[in-house]
């Protein structure tokens, strides 16, 4: 009977603990408007498997889902940060009730950023390292309380919206490794409480004007397109990150003071002082009854007046004197220019190789198409000595007009008598009309298109007898680069470029305001897309291949650089622009393109972009050393198999040359860094000595580089 007291005392003690229990479960009931819209939003992720998480109800605070933060019955923070997640976000987002906080990065998540997000106070919202498309949403804009947004290293493209004009709370904005373009919104001038920025490796054009006033700690624009001097407030920022921008980096000028006026006071009209020689009308004189004042006074104001119209005679005078001076030394640049370019063709000494048919030309994704700045005038009369030494200097400040406007301002030519035309070889090259290439391209279809680049795009053509061709069709930027003039006489000095590892020229074409240059067209492609995107060519990139094809590579630069007479630089040297044909034998492109490139709005942003440009760029300064060292970039591709800049890798390994460079000298970590798909087929001394020669090449002073003669020497020893 005892024992049955103590059973029953037992159970109804069980009974109230269970009873005194469910009010805290009920309690802990998630907010049925948080319920579906994270059901809504585990349809649009794909169902990943995440714990706890239902397609249909369920009780995301109560029963702690995976990366769910409550407060009582309120979902506040959703963390599910590189949990694997793919699908969409879709839009659901807006209808959580009391979210602050929102952290999807590290994850495949694709689509569009919803248009509408959480509108709480407080709010950080973290979507970078995603596949994100699309732009940015207007409806940012209603995010009043927005603190911190992340929407980095993902695919959103376009220009930035004008969507910040009410977030005055925002800190932190972190929009890099994007595809944004154009220049940045008005509305960032709202941005009161903002940080830190990072906008770096997009393509944004324009100035940092709007930037100016903003309370920032923490400033990265490298790798754009901005330009104009750098207004003098943003170098005061503590961390502040430019490089890999077409900068005129002198501090935005005050405006000059007006010149003073020799005119005080309006004009006299009484008897007694008339107009001299039509000029300026002289002070009025108080008239006194002492004559000789009186006269006095007069020739103080004729002597000053004659002596005005004397010093505006001679300015006029020195105007003239330099103009009638530099039309002389512009009629004997060109004619010197014309005169020192005549190209030698191949000698025995490169002909080694034979060249084949076809050509493919930058074949780069479209996502990585720079749209160049286009804001200064450029000396279209010194482009034939810029081949012989390309050292950039810093462009003009640009001419501060209205800021609304976004179209360039393009300096207008002098309208004066034609200089006859020096016409290309005709025995050498072929010239084209705009109608038979459109013929030939399919008018220029997308799906003829094989590649584009900062000069333009490059098109297949297909002619009547079925060779096939590849047309460059030079955009607007790069043909107002030139007079008609000067780009036959660059056709001309291309034509002349002859050997075995360089890509020659076919013909031209030059009507109706456009330029196009057409090549031979290669079947394999580039080497960036065989060492990257094919894997058919890949798996026949064998070790000693690879040693063949730098070889090439480094005779194509040697004849460039001694052979020719002035040497040439090449200053666009990467492997989109290294072209394979059938026996795996390389081409050299854009040979002699560098007038165009070197033009203040095109130069280096591909190079920066890409991690191929020598460290002397960002000085302004690119010689045939810069060459070598983009020559040994790509040697470190052949080597590694990776890219020169790969966003898609840890921060550590984004630089191909930062992350190699450590590697070169230590031997396993040597073999560690070799191309996986070689599979070891080949010597440790060979590795060795290819590893010394990329290492001499990538030196960051460029007098401890060697010449490119020396490179093909070493080359040889390895085949």
């Amino acid at each position: 009977m005892e024992h049955m007291k103590w059973e029953i005392c037992i159970r109804v003690f069980l009974g109230l603990v269970l009873i005194q229990t469910m009010p805290s479960s009920v309690v802990a009931l998630t907010d049925p408007t948080d319920v579906a819209a994270m059901n809504s939003l585990y349809v649009n992720l794909g169902y990943p498997p995440l714990q706890g998480w239902l397609l249909v109800g369920g009780d995301p605070c109560g029963l702690n889902w995976q990366g769910v933060s409550c407060v009582f019955s309120n979902i506040t923070a959703l963390n599910l940060s590189g949990a694997n997640l793919g699908g969409q976000l879709g839009d659901s987002m807006q209808t959580f009730g009391s979210i602050i906080e929102i952290d999807l990065s590290n994850n495949h998540i694709g689509g569009n950023i919803p248009i509408h997000l959480p509108r709480l106070s407080g709010t950080c919202i973290s979507l970078s390292n995603n596949q994100l498309t699309g732009v940015i949403p207007g409806g940012l804009a209603s995010l009043s309380q927005l603190l911190e947004l992340s929407l980095d290293n993902n695919h959103i493209s376009g220009e930035i919206s004008d969507a910040f004009q009410l977030l005055s709370s925002l800190t932190r904005l972190d929009l890099s490794g994007n595809n944004l373009t154009g220049q940045l919104s008005p509305s960032f001038g709202n941005l009161s409480s903002l940080s830190t920025l990072h906008l770096q490796n997009n393509r944004l054009t324009g100035t940092l004007d709007v930037l100016q006033d903003l309370p920032l700690q923490d400033l990265n624009i490298e790798n754009n397109l901005f330009s104009g001097p750098i207004p003098a407030k943003l170098m005061s920022i503590p961390d502040f990150r430019n490089e890999g921008n077409p900068f005129n980096t002198t501090i935005i000028p005050s405006p000059p003071a007006p010149a003073p006026s020799f005119i005080a006071s309006p004009p006299f009209s009484g008897p007694g002082v008339g107009n001299l020689a039509n000029g300026p009308s002289l002070p009025p004189i108080l008239y006194s009854h002492k004559a000789g004042k009186f006269l006095t006074t007069k020739r103080v104001v004729i002597g000053v007046a004659a002596g005005g119209i004397l010093i505006f005679l001679a300015l006029i005078l020195c105007v003239l004197v330099r103009c009638v001076k530099a039309r002389g030394d512009d009629k004997k640049a060109k004619s010197h220019d014309i005169s020192a370019y005549k190209l030698p063709t191949e000698n025995t000494r490169y002909s080694q190789y034979s060249l084949e048919e076809g050509l493919q030309m930058e074949k780069v994704p479209k996502e990585a198409i720079v749209k160049p700045l286009d804001g200064y005038g450029v000396d279209n009369n010194r482009m034939g000595t810029q081949m012989k030494n390309f050292c950039r200097h810093p462009p003009p400040p640009f001419f501060l007009g209205n800021k609304d406007d976004v179209n360039p301002v393009v300096p207008a030519r002098v309208a004066t008598h034609r200089l006859p035309v020096k016409s290309p070889n005709p025995s050498s090259v072929k010239v084209f009309t705009i109608a038979s290439l459109q013929q030939y391209t399919n008018s220029f279809s997308e799906e003829n298109c094989v590649g584009a680049g900062m000069l333009g795009s490059v098109y297949r053509a297909k002619l009547p007898d079925q060779k096939l061709l590849a047309v460059k069709k030079l955009d607007s930027t790069a043909c107002r680069q030139q007079s008609d003039e000067e780009f036959l006489e660059l056709v001309s000095n291309i034509s002349e470029i002859r050997h075995a590892n360089i890509v020659e020229l076919v013909g031209y074409c030059a009507e109706h305001g456009q330029r196009l240059l057409v090549y031979e067209y290669f079947r394999n492609g580039t080497l960036h897309d065989a060492l990257h995107t094919d894997d058919e060519i890949h798996q026949k990139l064998a070790w000693s291949v690879r040693i063949r094809v730098a070889l090439g590579a480094a005779r194509a630069l040697e004849y460039l650089h001694e052979a020719c007479q002035p040497p040439i630089v090449h200053h666009n040297f990467k492997c989109a622009n290294l072209l394979l044909d059938e026996k795996l034998e390389v081409h050299v492109s854009d040979c002699g393109l560098a007038p165009l490139i070197t033009s203040p709005s095109l130069a280096g942003h591909l190079l920066t972009a890409y991690g191929s440009s020598a460290p002397e760029f960002d000085s302004g300064c690119y010689t045939h050393q810069s060459d070598v060292y983009s020559f040994g970039v790509v040697m470190l591709e052949l080597l590694t198999g990776r890219k020169a800049y790969d966003r898609s890798r840890p921060r550590g390994e984004q630089y191909l040359v930062r992350w190699a460079v450590p590697k070169l000298h230590d031997i396993d970590a040597l073999s560690r860094m070799v191309d996986p798909s070689l599979n070891g087929a080949y010597t440790m001394k060979s590795l060795s000595r290819l590893a010394d020669i990329i290492s001499s090449c990538i030196h960051r002073e460029p007098e401890f580089r060697p010449p490119i003669s020396e490179i093909v020497q070493e080359l040889l020893q390895m085949i």
